[in-house]
C-alpha cells in the first residue's frame, strides 16, 4: 500500500512539473493532418534539410517514409537521401556522438518520437519563439524553452526576432530582421514540419486507423454470433 502511494506522488508531482513547463508559456494550436500528404512531404522536405544534419531519426525508415508519403525511390533518393545511398537505411546523421558533444555540449537527441513526449503544440510554438540574445552562448534564447542550448535551425527561413517586454511578467516578440520566409509562409512551414514529426511518432497511425472500422464491424458480428450461442447453449439450463 505504501509503494503504491509513493508511485502515486511521484505521478502527481511530475505531471505537476510537466504542466508547470508546458504552461509557462501559451502554447500555439495546430491542426495535424496526417492524411495530408502533400504537407507531410513539405515537412520531410524541411526535417532533412535542417534537422538530419544535427538530429537523427534513426527508428524511420527512408523506404517507410517513401511508402506512406506516396514518394516513388528515385524522389526520395534524389531529393531526401543526404547520409545515405541505400534506400533501407534509417535516418541516422555522419556527425559523431563525440564531436556534437564538444560542439554543443551535449549529443542532439534523436527526434523519431520527439511528438510524442513533447507534443505538436510544444515543437510547433518552440520553434516559432526563437529570438536575439546576446548573453547567451549561442547568441539566442526561446520563449518555451529557457536557455537552450540548441541555435535556431529554421534562422535563414524565419529571420531574427527579438523580444520586447510587456510588463513585468509578458513578453512579445519582434521580426526585426525577415528571412527568406513571409510569417506566413513560415508558418505554413512549421505546420508542415511538426505534422512530419507527428506522423513519424507513429507511422503505423494511418494503417490502425484504415483497420479500426473493419475491427469494429467484426466484433459486432461475433457478439450477435456469440449471442446466440449462448443462447444455444443455455436453453435447457433451469
Amino acid at each position: 500500500m505504501k509503494r503504491t502511494i509513493a508511485c502515486l506522488l511521484l505521478f502527481a508531482s511530475s505531471a505537476a512539473v510537466v504542466w508547470a513547463s508546458s504552461d509557462h508559456y501559451p502554447l500555439d494550436k495546430v491542426k495535424i493532418d496526417l492524411h495530408d500528404k502533400e504537407s507531410l512531404q513539405r515537412g520531410a522536405k524541411t526535417f532533412v534539410d535542417y534537422c538530419v544534419s544535427c538530429h537523427s531519426a534513426k527508428y524511420m525508415r527512408y523506404s517507410r517514409m517513401a511508402e506512406d508519403l506516396g514518394l516513388t525511390t528515385a524522389e526520395v533518393t534524389q531529393n531526401f537521401m543526404l547520409t545515405t545511398n541505400k534506400i533501407h537505411d534509417p535516418m541516422e546523421i555522419t556527425m559523431r556522438p563525440e564531436d556534437s558533444k564538444a560542439w554543443f555540449g551535449a549529443t542532439p537527441p534523436d527526434l523519431t518520437l520527439v511528438a510524442r513526449y513533447k507534443g505538436p503544440a510544444w515543437l510547433h510554438t518552440y520553434l516559432r519563439t526563437y529570438y536575439l540574445d546576446p548573453g547567451r552562448p549561442t547568441g539566442v534564447n526561446n520563449l518555451v524553452f529557457k536557455d537552450t542550448a540548441m541555435p535556431n535551425p529554421l534562422w535563414p527561413l524565419q529571420g531574427w526576432q527579438t523580444l520586447v517586454k510587456k510588463g513585468d511578467e509578458s513578453s512579445d516578440l519582434k521580426l526585426t530582421m525577415p528571412g527568406a520566409q513571409s510569417p506566413s509562409q513560415y508558418e505554413q512551414t512549421l505546420d508542415d514540419l511538426v505534422n512530419f514529426l507527428t506522423y513519424m511518432g507513429e507511422p503505423a497511425q494511418l494503417e490502425r486507423e484504415k483497420y479500426g472500422p473493419w475491427v469494429l464491424i467484426y466484433l459486432a458480428v461475433f457478439c450477435v454470433i456469440a449471442y446466440f450461442l449462448k443462447k444455444e447453449y443455455w436453453k435447457d439450463v433451469h
